[in-house]
């Protein structure tokens, strides 16, 4: 699919940048003739995916994006990955960008599986011409569509789930992300207690939590949930997994069940078996969401 897009001047094959893959993912969906796509994507996966919702918003139907960042690295950061690069090995290198440094100090089990997991499956040179395309990307250039101003903005047009732990490095730029956005398509979830890969570190919450996205969406409306007790409130624009505190705030996760479950009172009782909370504001960043407790 590369094959010209990849060859430089002198005939050599060159590693794509993330633009050049992000324009592969239509001729991928052309071959297994597929009309349109939930795409979910981790890190620079999450960056592709966007890119090419952005290109080609009439092949995605939505997007579940894990540790996103928008933007392209500054001359700082720039200088910053080039002294990595000298000072790190390859996996190190990885490693850092993935997982905080809390996390690096303390879960020395997942840090050296994930270590031997790079150094021992993966083909180096390969991850590092990956790993430095990606640091060369550039921004996606979104922007928030303003009631009575611009609303033709460059923006994603499609539903989006927004997910980050709150010890990732990527904590910022997600929020970053989620302030860019259109807020009437756009859910963050901010993990409590969990580090730089949610999918890894609380599997059953972000699986869970894809369950209500795409429920949202009107798919999987027979899946069965726990029913919890609810009650109105009225919050601002944050989100966040609470843990053992089973606290939770939904918004177009609770249309999702609501779709599923349509015997729901007017108290607002749900079905979950995940402590949530995800807040979506509206045009003035302030919305009436649900409080869902154990």
């Amino acid at each position: 699919i590369l094959s010209e897009t990849c060859r430089n001047t002198a005939g050599w094959y060159i590693y794509p940048t993330m633009d050049q893959l992000s324009e592969a993912l239509p001729a991928v969906l052309k071959h297994f003739g597929l009309r349109s796509v939930i795409g979910l994507g981790v890190g620079a996966g999450a960056y592709i995916l966007a890119r090419f919702a952005l290109n080609h918003p009439d092949l995605v139907d939505g997007l579940v994006l894990i540790n996103i960042n928008p933007n392209a690295d500054g001359i700082m950061d720039t200088v910053a990955n080039k002294i990595t690069e000298w000072t790190h090995t390859l996996p190190d290198s990885v490693i850092t960008h993935l997982f905080g440094k809390e996390e690096i100090q303390t879960n020395h089990d997942l840090i050296a599986t994930y270590r031997h997991h790079i150094t021992a499956t993966m083909n180096q040179a390969n991850v590092s011409q990956f790993f430095r395309s990606y640091n060369s990307r550039g921004a996606l250039e979104v922007e928030r569509p303003v009631p009575g101003g611009n609303i033709n903005v460059r923006t994603l047009k499609c539903p989006t789930l927004l997910l980050v732990g709150d010890n990732s490095p990527a904590v910022e730029a997600v929020v970053d992300c989620n302030s860019k956005l259109n807020p009437t398509k756009t859910t963050l979830l901010k993990m409590a207690d969990c580090g730089g890969l949610p999918q890894v570190d609380q599997p059953a919450k972000v699986i869970e939590a894809f369950k209500y996205f795409i429920q949202g969406m009107g798919y999987l409306s027979s899946a069965s949930m726990t029913r919890l007790r609810s009650r109105t409130t009225s919050s601002s624009s944050v989100s966040s997994f609470d843990g053992p505190r089973s606290r939770a705030h939904t918004n177009d996760l609770q249309r999702g069940r609501t779709q599923s479950h349509g015997t729901e009172d007017k108290r607002g009782r749900s079905h979950t078996d995940v402590s949530m909370e995800s807040i979506s504001s509206s045009h003035q960043n302030i919305s009436k969401t649900t409080e869902v407790a154990c």
